[in-house]
């Protein structure tokens, strides 16, 4: 340990004897290692400090306290008792305990160190996302029976709870849960008998939709194996409306207050007040968002992440972990079941099963056939011939055909790219992109009577006209939402039509014919499915640069298409359901007609490997001010197998570097990078900014 940096205060006396200005020590285990709040990569590490006899009752591992450092009052995390400290290292008392609530277990704290190693962080940094903002009327409360429904309400008087009641699949309590769902996949059966049985499997499945309960449904199943168990689950989803969805399913089969949901858009007080149920070993079953990774459930055997190919699950903050990555690593140190469940198949999770890491749960393509929706490729052969327009039409002839004929048996949804009406445009002679005179920035027209204005800057053209030929007259490079729903407005007379993207979100809607207009990722759920699912702009998806754009958009594509009812009739599911996909021929939309995105997963992967190219391999990116950013490059000390490429110019006087490197080399990569940076920092030097397997990049 760097002693210039411990706190100081005096050393080499009896702390059982008060001095002048010192208080009375803790007889037992008197020093506690705190870690700090800071943001300084040399100084993540634990320190040491004196526990006040005062405090010593409260002072325990896990509880937030106020220390001084460096001439000022930092928050921080004691995370062990000692009893003794280093040799000839002076120490300073705790401040303050802020509250004897633990809210960091042994084992998130032993994740968050994983984590901040893995992707060459800040342990502070994984910790921020790890524990919620305290809320100190909430720790008053008792946990009780009334205490977090959807943690809106206050606690009324009744019993604790101690687990919810696991039922079987026709309703009846007592008894081992079946498993008719999993036992429908290949595998699924064993997994279910390890699950019930106290072992930790791992599994990797793409969902069959139009099951009994869908995805929420199997979900709980395999959550229900564990529960009866006697341990912990803990399930991860993308985003609210995928967790309005799940929270449905366990409210009306295990009741309101049977399990904790953690997610930020609840707010601050709900949030916290639900994750102390957790802690304090309340609620055995936990659901919610990214951060819900983190989420201290007790003696946890299996984790569960919903869609884990979603943008969502990617925490935007430093040092930019990934709910599916967490989950790993929470595995590996708690001994737990994972299983990664999805519309479709992302190529990190194809790898999972290439390596024999996890087992593939695999559907029977008769019950696929039976289940999944109708998909038309627009642009096939036949289709091409009956309609001669197609390669002009946004909405090709099979999308208004089976789009006219599902609306007499229900709503119809239709996927664009973008949101807003017109997001991009264009001078009408020459084609020119329309940009702002003052910053450059592209011109977007947000409704029909309004001017254009700049998407950065916000001026607005009233006067614009185009650079190279001097036109004044603008037509649109893009269509949005809001422009796509006027359109279908006239071609539709008398439906209803509906618009639902990330600013203006929808769950649901009702089972009636309208036209559901949605951006890839905010699609409402339909009561009974979809009568149709169109999905639009397939060209401009797929025309975006990018490693990952067939993997996206194929995911996209997924998660529509399950949105449908299934091919056939169905109890409760009238009528069959359709997906019509628009664009050019390509592999993704094959394999959405095939509906096997795990076959499609594979190939990517295959073709990564060959090229050396992730996830095959892991990639770090370093960026910062150019003499910085070579400096630190010229000082990183790796093997020849890890690959460098740079230095980039991204902008003035910035450079950026790109490292490949095996799994094998992961933690001596970034155990490198870590070290460096500290190194740095220590110096006073530029930080650089790095970042571990990267999306977007490439």
């Amino acid at each position: 340990m760097d002693q210039s940096l411990q706190p100081s205060l005096l050393a080499g006396f009896d702390l059982s004897a008060p001095l002048p200005g010192i208080p009375h020590m803790a007889s037992t285990l008197p020093v506690a290692r705190v870690v700090i709040d800071s943001a300084l990569p040399h100084l993540d590490r634990p320190f040491d400090y004196l526990v006040p006899a005062e405090l010593d009752a409260a002072a325990q591992p896990g509880v937030r306290v106020k220390v001084r450092f460096g001439g000022q009052e930092l928050a921080g995390f004691l995370v062990e008792r000692l009893g003794h400290s280093e040799p000839g290292i002076k120490l300073q008392p705790l401040r303050a305990v802020v509250s004897p609530e633990v809210v960091l277990s042994a084992e998130v704290l032993a994740v968050a160190r994983a984590v901040a190693e893995r992707y060459a962080g800040g342990v502070w940094d994984v910790l921020r996302s790890a524990v919620p903002a305290r809320m100190a009327r909430v720790e008053t409360e008792k946990t009780e029976a009334g205490d977090g429904e959807h943690g809106d309400e206050p606690p009324v008087a009744g019993p604790a709870i101690d687990a919810p009641a696991v039922k079987g699949p026709a309703g009846d309590p007592g008894g081992d849960p079946a498993a008719p769902l999993l036992s429908e996949y290949h595998g699924g059966a064993d997994f279910a008998r390890m699950l019930r049985t106290g072992q930790s499997p791992r599994a990797v499945l793409s969902a069959v939709p139009n099951r009994p309960g869908d995805w929420p449904g199997l979900l709980l199943e395999a959550s229900e194996l564990v529960l009866a168990s006697g341990r912990g689950v803990l399930i991860v989803v993308p985003d609210a409306r995928d967790l309005a969805r799940l929270c449905a399913v366990l409210d009306e089969r295990l009741g309101a207050h049977a399990y904790a949901r953690l997610t930020a858009e609840d707010g601050a007080t709900p949030r916290y007040r639900n994750f102390l149920r957790v802690a304090r070993g309340s609620a055995r079953l936990v659901v919610g968002t990214r951060n819900a990774a983190f989420a201290p459930v007790t003696n946890l055997g299996l984790a569960v992440i919903w869609d884990d190919a979603d943008n969502s699950h990617a925490e935007p903050r430093a040092p930019y972990h990934h709910a599916r990555e967490v989950l790993l690593l929470r595995c590996g140190i708690e001994n737990a079941g994972l299983l990664l469940a999805a519309p479709g198949r992302s190529a990190e999770a194809q790898r999972l099963v290439r390596s024999g890491w996890a087992h593939e749960l695999e559907a029977d393509r008769k019950l696929l056939r039976a289940h999944a929706p109708r998909v038309i490729a627009a642009s096939d052969e036949f289709e091409a011939e009956r309609d001669p327009l197609l390669h002009a039409a946004r909405l090709p002839a099979a999308a208004w055909r089976e789009a006219k004929a599902a609306l007499a048996r229900g709503p119809v949804l239709v996927q664009v790219a973008r949101t807003g009406f017109m997001p991009a445009l264009r001078c009408e002679r020459c084609r020119t992109p329309a940009r702002c005179t003052a910053c450059n920035g592209p011109l977007a027209l947000g409704e029909a009577r309004g001017a254009p204005a700049c998407g950065w800057c916000g001026l607005v053209a009233h006067d614009w006209s185009c650079v190279e030929c001097g036109f004044m007259r603008l037509r649109a490079a893009s269509i949005g939402a809001d422009r796509t729903a006027e359109e279908l407005g006239r071609a539709f007379p008398g439906i209803k039509v509906v618009a639902a993207t990330g600013a203006k979100p929808l769950h649901t809607v009702p089972d009636a014919p309208a036209l559901v207009v949605a951006t890839p990722g905010a699609e409402p759920v339909a009561a009974n499915g979809y009568a149709a699912v169109l999905l639009l702009d397939g060209d401009r998806m797929m025309a975006r640069e990018g490693l990952r754009t067939g993997e996206e958009v194929l995911n996209r594509w997924m998660g529509a298409a399950c949105l449908a009812r299934g091919r056939d009739a169905t109890e409760g599911h009238p009528g069959g359901g359709t997906v019509v996909v628009a664009g050019d021929p390509t592999e993704p939309m094959r394999a959405l007609v095939r509906f096997d995105a795990a076959a499609y997963a594979q190939a990517e992967l295959d073709e990564r490997r060959a090229l050396g190219l992730p996830p095959a391999v892991r990639t770090a990116m370093v960026k910062g001010p150019a003499g910085t950013a070579d400096k630190f490059m010229d000082a990183l000390v790796l093997g020849e197998e890890v690959r460098r490429h740079g230095p980039v110019l991204l902008g003035e006087g910035e450079h950026r570097w790109l490292l490949f490197f095996s799994y094998a080399q992961g933690p001596a990569v970034t155990a490198a990078l870590r070290a460096l940076r500290a190194t740095f920092s220590a110096a006073k030097e530029p930080v650089v900014a790095i970042r571990i397997d990267p999306d977007g990049i490439l």
